[in-house]
C-alpha cells in the first residue's frame, strides 16, 4: 500500500507541474487529485521540493530510457544515430500534450542556480549530452566532444521551437542543421591536441 500511495503521489504530481506549473500546485491539489492523505503524504515526502525532485529523476529516466531504445529500435548503422536522435525528438514532440521541456519549464520556474530543483534539471540535460556524446563517438567521430554540446544546443532549440510554433517541425529542421555539422570534417591537428593532453596529462 505504501508503494502504490507513493506511486499515486508521484503520477499525479508529474501531471499537475507539467500541466499548470510547479508553482501553481500546492501539496492539497496534489493530495485530492492523488487520493493520499496529507500523513501518508509526508511519510513518503518530506516536503513539496523533495516530491519535485523525485518527480523529475523519474522523468529523467523514463524519458532518457526511452530515447536510448527508440534508436536502437531504429536499427540503424551507428554512423546514423546522431541524426536519428532528431527523428525520435520528431516523435515524442508529436505525442499530444507537449507543453515544453519539463526540465526547461522547471528551471525556469526555478530561478535559483543553486536550487535543488535546478540541479536536477541541469543534470538531466548534461546526462542526455553524455548521450550524444557517446553516439557520436560510437559512429567514429573524432570531435565528439565538440560536437556533442553542439548537437544538444539544437535538441534545445528544437523542443523551445516546437512549443512555440505548436509543431514538431522544429526537430526536423534541427535535423537538417545537425546534418551540416556532422558533414563538416574535423581538423586534424584537434585530434593530435588531445592526444599530446592524454600523453602529457594535461600539461600544454
Amino acid at each position: 500500500m505504501a508503494v502504490q500511495a507513493r506511486e499515486r503521489l508521484l503520477t499525479a504530481a508529474e501531471d499537475l507541474f507539467y500541466a499548470e506549473g510547479i508553482r501553481a500546485v500546492g501539496v492539497e491539489r496534489i493530495l485530492t487529485v492523488s487520493g493520499v492523505g496529507r500523513a501518508s503524504f509526508y511519510r513518503h515526502f518530506a516536503s513539496k521540493d523533495e516530491l519535485v525532485i523525485a518527480v523529475l529523476t523519474r522523468t529523467d529516466e523514463r524519458w532518457r530510457a526511452w530515447l536510448r531504445e527508440t534508436i536502437t529500435g531504429y536499427g540503424l548503422p551507428a554512423g546514423e544515430r546522431p541524426i536519428a536522435v532528431f527523428d525520435a525528438l520528431g516523435e515524442w514532440l508529436d505525442g499530444a500534450g507537449y507543453r515544453g521541456c519539463a526540465f526547461i519549464n522547471a528551471m525556469v520556474e526555478a530561478a535559483d542556480r543553486t536550487s535543488p530543483v535546478h540541479e536536477v534539471a541541469v543534470a538531466h540535460k548534461d546526462a542526455v549530452t553524455d548521450y550524444l556524446d557517446r553516439l557520436l563517438a560510437e559512429a567514429g567521430r573524432d570531435d565528439h566532444e565538440n560536437l556533442a554540446p553542439e548537437l544538444m544546443l539544437l535538441v534545445e532549440g528544437a523542443l523551445v521551437t516546437s512549443l512555440r510554433e505548436g509543431t514538431s517541425e522544429g526537430a526536423a529542421r534541427a535535423g537538417r542543421i545537425a546534418r551540416v555539422l556532422l558533414a563538416r570534417q574535423p581538423d586534424p591537428r584537434d585530434a593530435v591536441r588531445r592526444r599530446l593532453r592524454v600523453v602529457t596529462g594535461g600539461i600544454r
